[in-house]
């Protein structure tokens, strides 16, 4: 197993792992994101996000995917967006392995927070998370405005 930074001939690989997480969230048409989105907004002159990739024999068999965010009372984290191991790959150690990549990551950067979300479903995901010693916020929701309600919210709300 070789954990690295990804490259952007790695996006196809990335792709279609982000792919199989939403197939895994019961959400398979809701990627709507490109091999060319994610070269443009992981490596432009601004990165948007930041993946490391993890190889089993020169094939890409998981992600971990981050970008940094600012807390009004921690100051800068990151957010762990995708942590995705191909199915055949699931129990090796690869997620433990992609995992501590992260939060390395957060100790490097001195970041006060690392944070991600977790379905409500996915037991195995939160036990996991909490036996590493993250705490899963269950008084907390997680809201989100889509593309559809961005568009009716400023041709509505704002006129």
């Amino acid at each position: 197993m070789n954990i690295r930074r990804g490259n952007p001939e790695d996006m196809k690989a990335v792709l279609g792992l982000i792919k199989e997480l939403a197939e895994f969230e019961k959400e398979p048409n809701a990627v709507l994101v490109t091999v060319d989105d994610l070269i443009r907004d992981g490596f432009g002159p601004v990165p948007l996000f930041h993946v490391f990739v993890a190889e089993v024999e020169s094939e890409i068999v998981g992600i971990a995917l981050y970008y940094y965010r600012y807390s009004t009372w921690k100051g800068k984290t990151i957010h762990l967006e995708d942590l995705v191991v191909k199915d055949k790959m699931r129990g090796t150690g690869l997620g433990y392995a992609l995992y501590s990549e992260i939060i390395k990551q957060g100790k490097k950067d001195q970041v006060r927070r690392v944070e991600w979300n977790v379905l409500d479903w996915n037991t195995p995901a939160i036990e996991f998370y909490e036996k590493s010693g993250a705490k899963v916020l269950r008084d907390w929701y997680v809201v989100q405005m889509d593309e559809l309600g961005i568009t009716n919210f400023v041709e509505n709300k704002l006129k």
